[in-house]
């Protein structure tokens, strides 16, 4: 079975192997339930929706604020990352992001604007409280989660799905595949050319695992030369070391996290963050060279 739908500016495509075991109805509840996974995360998360329970709370400051479990993990994991690399990942980056013009609703087109936020504002300024579940703000600031709430919500989608024994949840190429897939073969995920859209450029086979994919050709900004969505809240500009960065790991967020910070730190740097923690990947150059890190391949190749 599959079905797709409309969610995060991407479309989610999930896929449920059926076998004998298991009665359609059973298959179509839990694939739904999937799909609402995607649905509560993007209304607690969204930068791009101004009644968005981020953007509500944001609007709070110097006061704490208690916050839903679908914001509150999110954010608590994009403080731990912000912490671990000493702010090179920073969820505050919300306003230079606006500032760039990536603040437009994928939906409605409209643009949100936070005049009263400061840009200058760090990880350090946000404050949550693990025992009443409440946020705090030091100042008035934007938090972008878009590093991590895409792959949390890929995490409580396939958690609805661990009682099949092969399924996958596809989020517009990042994604968790459970199993195996219709061949009883280990999932085959295509990582796409970055210059050519309709193209893969290298595949990857993996099973109880997810696959998260940060690259800089897709939301580029066209007035500034090199300007990307992402960008390293340090210098305000966004690294071109590479023009993707592809996380294997044994959940979504943590590879959707990690695709982010590895791309942030570039190749070199890179390579030894993900070999340190123990996932694997692979870079993709600007001149299409292909570097695996971590697991047991380090070897590089080029692609036309």
């Amino acid at each position: 079975m599959k079905k797709a739908k409309l969610f995060m500016d991407t479309v989610v495509e999930i896929q449920v192997v059926m076998n004998g075991t298991v009665t359609k109805e059973l298959v179509e509840t839990k694939v739904d339930r999937a799909f609402e996974a995607f649905r509560k995360v993007e209304q607690a998360c969204s930068r791009f929706s101004p009644d968005s329970e981020l953007m509500t709370a944001c609007r709070v400051i110097e006061k704490p604020v208690q916050i839903s479990p679908f914001l509150f993990e999110p954010l608590k994991f994009a403080l731990e990352m912000a912490k671990w690399t000493d702010g090179e990942f920073d969820p505050a980056i919300g306003k230079a992001m606006e500032e760039q013009g990536y603040n437009r609703h994928y939906l409605t087109g409209k643009s949100i604007e936070t005049p009263s936020a400061d840009s200058t504002a760090t990880f350090r300024d946000i404050i949550l409280d693990e025992h009443d579940h409440t946020l705090y703000l030091n100042k008035p600031l934007v938090i972008d989660l878009g590093a991590v709430a895409k792959g949390f919500a890929i995490d409580l989608a396939a958690n609805e799905l661990r009682d099949f024994e092969s399924f996958m949840v596809n989020a517009g190429g990042d994604l968790f595949a459970g199993g195996m897939d219709w061949n009883g073969r280990p999932w085959k995920v295509g990582i796409q050319h970055p210059m050519k859209k309709d193209q893969i450029i290298d595949v990857i086979e993996i099973s109880n695992e997810a696959v998260c994919t940060s690259g800089s050709y897709e939301r580029k900004n066209t007035n500034i030369p090199g300007m990307h969505h992402i960008i390293n809240p340090k210098t305000g500009y966004s690294p071109n070391d590479c023009v993707s960065s592809t996380i294997i790991a044994p959940f979504a967020m943590l590879a959707d996290a990690f695709s982010t910070t590895a791309f942030l730190f570039g190749r070199e740097k890179g390579k030894t963050l993900i070999e340190r923690v123990g996932l694997r990947g692979l870079f993709i150059t600007s001149d299409l060279q292909i570097v695996r890190v971590g697991g047991t391949q380090n070897d590089s190749k080029e692609m036309a």
